[in-house]
C-alpha cells in the first residue's frame, strides 16, 4: 500500500483554474489506473478521471465536456489534474485514488484499494 498526497486545492472565482497534485510514497502506484474523485456535502463520491499509470491513457465522463485533463509524470510518482472554466458546482473535496481492481470499473469509488486525504476546492461565483 502507498501512502497518497493531495495539494493544490484552494478558492476560485468562476472561470478560474487550479492544478491539483497527487503524489505517492513508499512505492509507485499500483494500477492498472489512479482515479481522480470528488465529494460535495452530502452527496456521493463522484467520478473526475482516470489515468493509467503506465502509458498515460486518459479516461473522462462525459459531464466534465473537457474542461479537466489528467496527467502523470512517473519520476516524481506523482498525478496532476487540471481543471479549467471552474463553476460553482464543481465545489467538492477532490481526492486520489489508487489500487484499482483490474476486474472493476475505474469510475466506481469501490474499484480502489487506496485514497488519499483529499483536498478541498472552492469555486465562488
Amino acid at each position: 500500500q502507498v501512502h497518497l498526497v493531495e495539494s493544490g486545492g484552494g478558492l476560485v472565482q468562476a472561470g478560474g483554474s487550479l492544478r491539483l497534485s497527487c503524489a505517492a510514497s513508499g512505492r509507485t502506484f499500483s494500477g492498472p489506473v489512479v482515479g481522480w474523485f470528488r465529494q460535495a456535502p452530502g452527496k456521493e463520491r463522484e467520478f473526475v478521471a482516470g489515468i493509467s499509470w503506465e502509458t498515460g491513457a486518459t479516461i473522462y465522463p462525459n459531464v466534465k465536456k473537457g474542461r479537466f485533463t489528467t496527467s502523470r509524470d512517473n519520476a516524481k510518482n506523482t498525478v496532476y489534474l487540471q481543471m479549467n472554466s471552474l463553476a460553482p458546482d464543481d465545489t467538492a473535496v477532490y481526492y486520489c485514488a489508487d489500487g484499482m481492481n483490474p476486474s472493476s470499473s475505474p469510475s466506481t469509488t469501490r474499484a480502489y484499494a487506496f485514497w488519499g486525504q483529499g483536498t478541498q476546492v472552492t469555486v465562488s461565483s
